[in-house]
């Protein structure tokens, strides 16, 4: 604590405002007191020798007669060994052990440590004496779980540092010595395997920052191939309730080619968090087949907390996901629902009394969702290591309409759009990425040629089924049925995708390159084919045969022995592959 105290003023909701006398700094932590309790509130704005706070708990009981002591400490979280497999609340309180605390009831007031402070870790010192080290650097390693966490030199520390005196290889608890380093000036510094760092500041200890090129693959068809994903990139899942964003969420989680998945519930409602705590411990992680907990970390803020907490989430998450990174791990931080932080947003912004911004959004509400999202990125680190935080982050827009503030605020700053139809979800087409609205800026696994070949394809046939509503069936073409035939077929055995099946619910980059070939041949090809119910029962055949393929696992006689049935039914139609089609599947080899 400082010796800066205030006294409160003003109660409006969560924000309070407290004349004080000394020195209070923007996003500055400060303490009410009322009841016996301490509530934790953050400075966000200053006028004169008033401060208005946003209060982290229920405000019952706050007065004008309350107390305030500041901290002289920016909002910040703890960093160190222990973090993966824990479950936080927006300011990292772990929520097992607040529980334990408090009961059915969270008991408001109540700041536990976010590290347990008594376990140790086995220390090995990858530093020496005499080394110069800078603010990022690894000074020894600790194992956590499946990966090599390193202990590193605090954010904070600006220039060069010596190594005055290391600790041995032994076991350690987080708050013990193990380093004594010397500044530019002589001053020398003890630190240990924990530290704390602001949620608002950006960690930029790295060497250099790369450009997202490399896919992260998802193993979902879908984005993988017409809607990638680079690792250090972003996107945003927008889409109305009950379109399927939670389980895609969950398949992500488990499949992405990442190290460690932080799932943020900023706001989302209390079911949907509930879900996702009892079922991320149940997933298995498919690299080991122990607990995807392992290697993730959930922060739970729900609908029902105090809106404030809601920002505190997704600056907490993106700082955790930052800190993995600069081990050289790659992180996906999942933020659920930035609509929820952004509503938050407006609720302080009417409090603040400032001028609102479209639909009574902050006119901020860009400069910050875009701030958000640009502290994902791919970096090369002091030591050469490669590291990367992806961000994506699902919007829940009203009625699904994607032109409200959030959504548009978000697709001016994501690499890309997986905009979720209501239609599709309704039809139990999953995943419910719309094929038509949805957009990506990074590299396919897939050629180019044949993505946007079979994209053509589908839009095609798309335009032919809306004009068959008009004039029905008997008003279209036998090439233009065939047209809307192939794209149907598309859809029903590549871009949807069964999550709740081991084989059908994680399709390879081998797999998926192997098959897409093998159904652009099918889009390229003419048939003999005379009439529209011929042509009708020969795609119901050959799209549940290719479905029954998609159940088998990949490089088995099963596969081959689908591939060949499937084979058949093509030659039975005197299958041709047009030319042009086989140019392009020669280039995309």
């Amino acid at each position: 604590m400082t010796d800066t105290k205030g006294k409160v003023v003003a109660v409006n909701g969560n924000m309070v405002s407290v004349e004080f006398d000394g020195k209070v700094s923007l996003n500055e932590v400060g303490y009410v007191k009322v009841g016996g309790q301490s509530l934790k509130g953050e400075v966000i704005r200053i006028r004169g020798n008033t401060a208005q706070m946003q209060i982290y708990e229920m405000t019952n009981g706050i007065s004008t007669d309350c107390n305030v002591e500041f901290t002289g400490d920016l909002l910040s979280v703890e960093v160190g060994p222990g973090l993966l497999g824990q479950v936080y609340d927006g300011l990292q309180n772990p929520l097992p052990l607040l529980a334990e605390h408090s009961g059915y009831f969270l008991e408001r007031g109540v700041y536990l440590s976010a590290l347990d402070e008594n376990t140790k870790w086995d220390f090995t010192p990858t530093a020496k004496e005499g080394d110069v080290v800078f603010a990022g650097d690894s000074v020894g390693t600790v194992p956590e779980g499946p990966f090599t966490h390193k202990i590193q030199v605090p954010y904070g520390f600006l220039g060069s540092y010596t190594v005055k005196k290391i600790a041995k290889a032994g076991s350690y608890k987080i708050h013990d010595t193990i380093a004594t380093l010397v500044d530019e000036k002589g001053k020398s510094h003890n630190i240990c395997m924990s530290f704390k760092w602001p949620v608002k500041r950006a960690v930029n200890c790295y060497a250099e920052r790369l450009s997202p090129e490399e896919p992260m693959v998802t193993k979902v068809r879908l984005i993988d191939t017409f809607f990638p994903v680079a690792k250090g990139g972003t996107y945003c899942i927008p889409g109305p309730f009950g379109a399927g964003k939670t389980v895609l969420q969950h398949t992500t989680s488990r499949n992405a080619d990442v190290d460690i998945v932080i799932v943020a519930a900023c706001g989302e409602r209390a079911g949907e968090v509930v879900e996702t705590l009892k079922e991320f411990p149940e997933l298995k992680d498919p690299r080991t087949g122990r607990s995807l907990m392992e290697r993730t970390i959930i922060i739970c803020n729900t609908s029902s907390m105090p809106v404030a907490s809601r920002e505190a989430s997704v600056y907490t998450g993106v700082t955790l996901a930052e800190y993995y990174r600069q081990m050289g791990l790659n992180v996906l931080l999942l933020a659920d629902s930035t609509s929820r932080w952004a509503q938050a947003m407006r609720e302080m912004s009417g409090r603040l009394e400032e001028i609102p911004g479209e639909e009574a959004f902050p006119a901020y509400l860009e400069s910050t969702i875009a701030s958000f999202y640009e502290r994902a990125g791919i970096v090369r680190l002091r030591d050469g290591n490669v590291g990367s935080v992806t961000i994506g982050g699902t919007v829940s827009p009203a009625g699904g309409n994607f032109e409200e503030p959030v959504t548009q605020a978000t697709l001016k700053v994501v690499g890309a759009f997986h905009g979720l139809s209501r239609e599709r979800s309704d039809a139990r087409r999953y995943p419910s990425i719309d094929p038509l609205d949805s957009w990506s800026k990074y590299k396919s696994i897939i050629s180019r040629n044949l993505v946007e070949y079979a994209r053509e394809i589908y839009k095609r046939g798309a335009e032919v089924n809306q004009m068959m509503k008009v004039v029905g069936e008997e008003g279209t073409s036998l090439d233009d049925f065939i047209l809307y035939l192939k794209s149907e077929f598309l859809d029903a055995v590549y871009m949807q995708q069964d999550s709740f099946d081991d084989v059908e619910g994680a399709t390879g980059v081998d797999r998926q390159k192997y098959v897409f070939s093998k159904i652009i041949s099918i889009l390229g090809s003419s048939f003999k084919i005379s009439e529209k119910e011929e042509a009708r029962g020969f795609f119901n055949m050959l799209r549940q045969n290719f479905i029954d393929m998609n159940y088998k696992t990949f490089g088995s006689k099963d596969f081959y022995d689908a591939e060949k049935k499937i084979d058949g039914i093509l030659a039975e139609k005197g299958a041709s592959v047009d030319s042009d089609v086989k140019a392009l599947l020669k280039d995309g080899e």
